[in-house]
């Protein structure tokens, strides 16, 4: 049986940490930055863990 196919656009947004969790970035700091205040700025600049029910369909994207 061939290998499952790695889905491009899932591979640049999420990353698989070594004990299993997923990680994403978060939405909203792509523009309109100046009108908005720089602790939500500094706050959306960090990945977070993705849902355990999104994670599981992240997983089978990334292949693993």
């Amino acid at each position: 049986m061939p290998k499952n196919k790695t889905h491009s656009g899932a591979r640049k947004r999420f990353k698989v940490t070594g004990s299993g969790k997923v990680m994403r970035q978060r939405a909203g700091r792509r523009h309109y930055l100046e009108r908005k205040p720089s602790t939500l700025t500094r706050r959306l600049a960090n990945d977070v863990e993705a849902a355990p029910a999104d994670a599981k369909k992240m997983k089978k994207l990334l292949g693993k």
